[in-house]
């Protein structure tokens, strides 16, 4: 039977971290500041933002939100992003996908400046990653490998299979475990035999949000299974990318769905607020 990570109590810790360091840097004359926007009315979104703002208060960071209509064009948004850009009391922006479909998120992205872009999605940003010179880490991926090294085990060597090729987890991912000297393998949707290079794993990431695409005849014995996927299955309940009850009783690690990865993207946030907050003080 596998051990369950719980990303819960490993997030607790990271906030606890994060709200000692915001009280370090306030003792220095120093406050994190982060900004989220949020464009239209997805429930959601809306979700994920109060808890954005929730994780900020109970850690000491100050926090605005800038709630804008379905309707604020392109240019009304990227006046926003350049007014917070510099806002002195402002070390990070975020801008909560999805975003309307008549605005280019890309463009959105591109305005951010690279320093306050604490969700590192802006392509200097990913430049970094990928040569391993880097500032800030996207906060799922981040979430993901701190919860690796909870179980102990050591990246290095290990076969690596990330299922899912998005920019926001999936190419992120992998590199951060090719950093840690993983052999990775990237799949997707049109990766033949599937289950095959699965059962290589060591290491298996599966983010490709299509519920319980992971079964068990796909899993390595012993293999860290993490399960970065979030959805609904057949009867409503939510559940992830894995087969949780086929899959436990083989893998040697396992995150659940929900309190597996996802509090783990909030602490990350968090995290990269702080580090954005010292590096733009010069501390």
């Amino acid at each position: 039977m596998a051990v369950r990570i719980d990303g819960k109590a490993v997030a607790a810790k990271v906030r606890e971290e994060v709200a000692a360091e915001v009280a370090e840097l306030k003792a220095q004359g120093v406050e994190t500041g982060m900004a989220v926007v949020l464009v239209g009315d997805d429930p959601a979104s809306a979700i994920y933002v109060n808890n954005k703002k929730k994780a900020c208060s109970e850690t000491g960071i100050y926090s605005e939100v800038h709630l804008l209509p379905t309707e604020t064009t392109q240019e009304e948004l990227l006046a926003l992003i350049e007014k917070l850009n510099g806002d002195p009391k402002i070390n990070g922006i975020l801008v909560q996908s999805p975003l309307p479909r008549h605005l280019d998120e890309k463009l959105v992205v591109e305005h951010i400046d690279p320093k306050k872009d604490v969700d590192a999605f802006h392509a200097y940003n990913v430049g970094r990653i990928m040569i391993g010179d880097f500032t800030f880490l996207p906060c799922t991926p981040a979430g993901v490998m701190k919860l690796i090294h909870e179980t102990g085990l050591s990246v290095e060597g290990k076969r690596c299979v990330v299922v899912g090729r998005s920019n926001i987890v999936g190419k992120p991912m992998a590199m951060l475990l090719l950093h840690e000297n993983g052999t990775v393998t990237i799949c997707h949707s049109k990766t033949k035999d599937l289950a095959a290079i699965c059962r290589e794993a060591d290491i298996l990431v599966a983010a490709v949000g299509m519920a319980k695409l992971i079964t068990a005849d796909m899993v390595k014995p012993g293999a860290v299974v993490i399960d970065v996927g979030m959805n609904r299955s057949e009867n409503g309940k939510l559940c992830g990318d894995v087969d949780y009850e086929a899959v436990e009783p083989i893998a040697g690690y396992i995150t659940p769905v929900p309190g597996g990865v996802g509090p783990m993207t909030i602490a990350m946030l968090l995290k990269n607020a702080v580090r954005a907050a010292r590096l733009q003080n010069g501390l």
